[in-house]
């Protein structure tokens, strides 16, 4: 994974996806979820009401394999090549916060009623102002580190996802 600046590094510069695109994409696909969500919000019929529950469970399968890809595999990487950690040091407590809202909301999808809805609103504003300090402080500076195969972290956080997501759609 970690080497000189490879020609994968150099094919990223020159638009191939690499690890960040792949997480991005995670982010994009879950930020629609939650609007999706939200626009159910109003509604009192059972199909909302069952579509919501649905939303919220693929919303928290999600955000739990895209941590865990991060944490394991994402996070060391940068630490290994970066000396300012800080911003790692608080996406991992952000990604604790969101962690402990996940568990409420699956712990909720029996009953769901208006601390149900609240609790994913919320979780939708942490994911956000998570996302903006990843794309705009953490991915750059990814994307510099030059001791860093991002072009091999994509296939290594897609071939893991791919496994999480399994185990946690079984369960």
């Amino acid at each position: 994974m970690m080497g000189l600046l490879t020609k994968e590094n150099e094919m990223a510069t020159r638009g191939e996806k690499d690890a960040c695109d792949l997480l991005d994409a995670d982010h994009r696909a879950v930020k629609r979820m939650f609007k999706e969500y939200e626009e159910l919000t109003g509604s009192r019929s059972k199909s909302a009401a069952q579509k919501k529950t649905d939303l919220a469970a693929q919303i928290c399968t999600e955000l739990k394999a895209h941590a865990q890809i991060e944490e394991e595999i994402f996070y060391p990487a940068l630490r290994a090549v970066n000396k300012d950690t800080d911003l790692l040091a608080e996406a991992e407590v952000e990604h604790a916060s969101a962690k402990d809202l996940i568990a409420q909301i699956e712990a909720g999808m029996a009953q769901p009623g208006e601390m149900f809805d609240a609790k994913v609103k919320v979780l939708g504003e942490y994911i956000d102002h998570h996302v903006k300090e990843e794309r705009n402080e953490i991915f750059p500076k990814a994307r510099s580190a030059r001791k860093l195969d991002l072009i091999a972290m994509r296939e290594q956080l897609a071939t893991r996802k791919e496994e999480l997501m399994g185990t946690l759609e079984e369960a």
